[in-house]
């Protein structure tokens, strides 16, 4: 007779369906492997992804299960590690994003160093345990245990409360700006001043850019300026919009509402691109001619790999640079989502875990 995997019980806050509010609970997480981290976490961001796959909204491509704990902008302290772990000793600082797992040793695309696009690739939460065999659960909870490969190295020197959304709002935009080239001499656009486009501004301004930020609010101008952008563009005034026609290199659509694309990409110059981040619930109507005069391109983008996910946190290290973030307890979730639904966050909620220890 097999024996059952050792685990371990770790206080969460989960929903018990799609229309249930969170509440307390108790998870099981595996026993550390030869090669596997475990981390106490110290905050989580609230991505709008969490409240998607809680909800089931996304039941079609990636259908909940139920209790559901989201979560995966993950900062804590490493507690423990197996004894074949070279990358990280506990004590140290780590961090996990979207991935918790994948076929390292078969997937061409892991072997390639793109565990992003990888088929086998183990979501934080939506998942499949790999020891367990129980869905995977997500940050909401008192600690994680990855394998060595998708715990990333955190900076020292920046607030642990504005790192965590890094680990999917920064590398999200991020990872599009590096993929593309953006850096001095380049005009970029940044459409929509949110969770992503906060962070896509800040990132295309260190990395030497022209930044312009594109807003339906007048409200946003000056905080636009604040996170870096050197211009700013209400796309409501058909006037500014014109005057920005053909002129850039790249833009990055971080919007998730319906919206014009072809508007954005008259802006392109002659081989520019406009790469989507945001996911509007409805498809978007392209215009041919609006990719083919001028040999324009339209492309979308995920999280990037674990090396560029490193890389995002050391440049972040290097340049001061996290997420604007309103950190709140796990007790304040459920209003959090209800804020989150009415875009009322600048521009990141984050998670102090340590009210987790509140709960009986």
């Amino acid at each position: 007779m097999s024996s059952k995997p050792a685990s371990y019980s770790a206080k969460a806050y989960s929903v018990s369906s799609a229309t249930a509010p969170f509440k307390p609970d108790t998870i099981q997480r595996r026993e550390p492997g030869d090669l596997d981290v475990q981390i106490e976490i110290l905050f989580c961001g609230v991505c709008h992804s969490d409240l998607h796959f809680s909800r089931n909204e996304w039941s079609s491509a990636m259908p909940a299960s139920y209790p559901c704990v989201p979560g995966h902008e993950i900062v804590g302290r490493v507690t423990k590690v197996g004894p074949k772990v070279t990358k990280m000793k506990a004590g140290d600082l780590a961090g996990v994003g979207c991935m918790v797992g994948a076929d390292l040793a078969n997937c061409p695309f892991c072997k390639a160093g793109k565990e992003q696009y990888s088929p086998t690739q183990i979501g934080t939460y939506g998942g499949t345990e790999p020891v367990l065999g129980t869905p995977t659960q997500g940050g909401y909870s008192e600690s994680i245990v990855v394998n060595e490969h998708f715990a990333l190295r955190v900076p020292t020197n920046l607030p642990l409360a504005a790192v965590a959304p890094l680990l999917c709002a920064g590398i999200t935009t991020y990872s599009p700006l590096r993929y593309w080239k953006v850096g001095p001499g380049k005009k970029v656009g940044i459409v929509g001043i949110g969770g992503l486009g906060h962070m896509g501004v800040k990132f295309a301004r260190a990395l030497g850019a022209h930044v312009v930020v594109f807003t339906t609010s007048n409200g946003k101008k000056d905080d636009a300026i604040r996170l870096g952008a050197h211009e700013v563009v209400i796309s409501k005034n058909a006037d500014e919009m014109k005057a920005h026609a053909g002129s850039f290199d790249f833009i990055l659509d971080c919007v998730s509402a319906d919206h014009d694309i072809n508007a954005y990409l008259a802006l392109l110059a002659p081989e520019g691109n406009l790469t989507l981040v945001g996911a509007p619930e409805k498809p978007l109507a392209v215009a041919a001619f609006s990719l083919l005069m001028g040999r324009k391109s339209l492309s979308g983008s995920p999280i990037g790999s674990i090396a560029e996910t490193q890389e995002m946190l050391d440049f972040c290290g290097e340049h001061n640079i996290t997420a604007d973030v309103e950190i709140i307890p796990i007790q304040k979730i459920n209003e959090a989502y209800d804020r989150l639904l009415k875009g009322d966050v600048k521009y990141r909620f984050s998670i102090d875990m340590a009210s987790l220890k509140n709960e009986s």
